[in-house]
């Protein structure tokens, strides 16, 4: 679990739907220890939020102002955002670029998930779309097992070689394993840490992928009470 976290920590250093229910509306509180008294810190840590969309759907419930009033009071001062169509994450990025890190989803349409691999039109869209400098991964894209090896799927990663975009991919341990096996300099972002996989297994392909990041959302089994054991 310790390297796990390391590892979601360096992604935020490094890295530089987004539903804005998913993120906390309260700063997390550090579990530092007074070295006098033995007391938990009650100072709040500034959080790198790696999984955000503002697509579509939530546009039409939150404003833009919503959205950054939620990441702030939240204590968020970066955040990894991706949204179906890309549209959302520029607005958000043009209104506060300070907080607001894009990176561009193979969907133009909620219903590209599980077509995007398979879909010729991806590869050209994506390259009229990214805006260098702007964007700096693509994704989150949904990947299952056996699809790494289809032809969009291997131009997506030349194009993010090439361009020195993250991958952000929502997979299980084996279609991510697959994906960093396409090309050795990719660096890939795993989405909610496989989800339903466990420590040990996010642990090892860590162990065997030195370029593979996690992050944690939807992971409630991380910290159930709002506290990392």
């Amino acid at each position: 679990m310790a390297a796990l976290l390391a590892t979601v920590v360096l992604a935020a250093c490094a890295t530089s739907s987004v539903d804005p229910r998913a993120t906390a509306s309260t700063p997390v509180q550090t579990a530092r220890g007074s070295v006098a008294t033995g007391a938990p810190s009650t100072d709040p840590i500034a959080l790198f939020d790696a999984h955000v969309h503002y697509s579509a759907d939530a546009r039409q419930r939150f404003t833009i102002d919503d959205v950054l009033a939620i990441l702030r009071e939240a204590g968020v001062r970066r955040a990894l955002v991706s949204s179906t169509p890309d549209d959302g994450t520029l607005a958000l990025y043009e209104r506060a670029p300070e907080i607001v890190i894009p990176i561009l989803r193979p969907y133009r349409a909620p219903g590209e998930i599980g077509t995007w691999t398979r879909d010729g039109t991806v590869v050209a869209y994506l390259n009229s779309r990214y805006r260098q400098g702007v964007h700096r991964g693509i994704g989150e894209f949904h990947l299952s097992p056996g699809e790494a090896d289809l032809p969009v799927v291997r131009q997506v990663v030349a194009l993010a070689v090439r361009e020195d975009l993250v991958l952000h991919a929502h997979a299980d341990a084996r279609a991510v394993e697959e994906l960093l096996r396409i090309d050795g300099r990719a660096r890939v972002l795993w989405a909610h840490a496989g989800l339903g996989e466990s420590a040990a297994t996010v642990g090892a392909l860590i162990d065997r992928h030195p370029r593979l990041l996690v992050e944690l959302a939807l992971r409630s089994d991380i910290a159930p009470d709002g506290r990392l054991d």
